[in-house]
């Protein structure tokens, strides 16, 4: 009897530390990602700031999918892969992973596919996209607009990261909420050639999607150098949304009446 009565003792003892053991697991488990996995130490000290006033970086990197509208066309990003696809009235194009693809049977698409295909995504993404791997960051002049000065950083990739990587980019920040407020942006996919032409795009209205201030529209500045001029019509994003979930690999793939097209490569 005595016996039985140590077993029983051992065998709820037992019972007990697993059961605790397991809820320590489910806990471990039920934790979000630190975000001290990510590198931050290659970040400058401003570039974090500017994350943390868009609801921070690792918020964006837990992020699968997004989706938004332009006008009649449906933009669908796989923000881990960068996979796109764009459905629009009359034609689809898209990245599978590897080549960018393009479905337009009726004509109706008319510009750069290779060019096109992340062009809206890539400017929406800001500052995040900022964040990836390959760059190189660097400072430059403050951005004066209307009396107010915007400080900015530049950025510039290693060679070979991405078709475009002589491209550079100049983030401009508000000097009180870090928000990121402009950006400048120079161009050298057509020519292949670095450029000194900077375009300029305004970061003026921000929305709340998931935890993260995403801007609502984009705004183009006509421009002299670092000086800018008028306001061009604002691109609108509308029915923004973030996914935990991945789509399919087959949402990205070539449709069978579609083409693979090709893009010219920096060297």
């Amino acid at each position: 009897m005595k016996y039985m009565i140590v077993v029983l003792i051992l065998a709820s003892v037992l019972s007990c530390k697993m059961e605790n053991k397991a809820k320590e697991v489910d806990m471990e488990l039920a934790k979000p990602k630190a975000e001290s996995s990510i590198n931050l130490e290659r970040y400058p000290e401003p570039l974090l700031k500017v994350f943390e006033a868009h609801g921070g970086i690792s918020n964006w990197k837990n992020k699968k999918s997004l989706v938004f509208k332009l006008g009649e066309e449906l933009h669908t990003i796989d923000l881990q892969s960068r996979k796109d696809r764009i459905d629009g009235p009359g034609y689809a194009l898209g990245f599978d992973g590897e080549k960018v693809w393009l479905q337009n049977e009726e004509n109706a698409f008319k510009g750069d596919p290779v060019f096109y295909h992340n062009l809206r995504s890539y400017f929406f993404n800001m500052p995040f996209v900022l964040g990836d791997k390959g760059i190189v960051y660097d400072e430059t002049e403050d951005l004066v607009y209307e009396g107010i000065n915007y400080p900015g950083i530049a950025v510039r990739f290693n060679s070979g990261i991405g078709t475009s990587y002589k491209d550079e980019y100049f983030l401009h920040y508000d000097p009180q909420t870090f928000k990121m407020a402009w950006l400048g942006y120079t161009v050298s996919y057509r020519s292949g050639e670095r450029s000194d032409n900077v375009s300029w795009i305004g970061y003026h209205d921000w929305t709340e999607v998931n935890g993260l201030k995403v801007p609502k529209e984009l705004t183009w500045y006509s421009s002299e150098g670092r000086t800018i001029k008028e306001p061009r019509k604002p691109v609108v994003y509308e029915a923004i949304e973030f996914s935990g979930q991945d789509k399919p690999e087959s949402f990205f793939a070539k449709p069978e009446n579609g083409i693979f097209v090709e893009g010219k490569v920096q060297e």
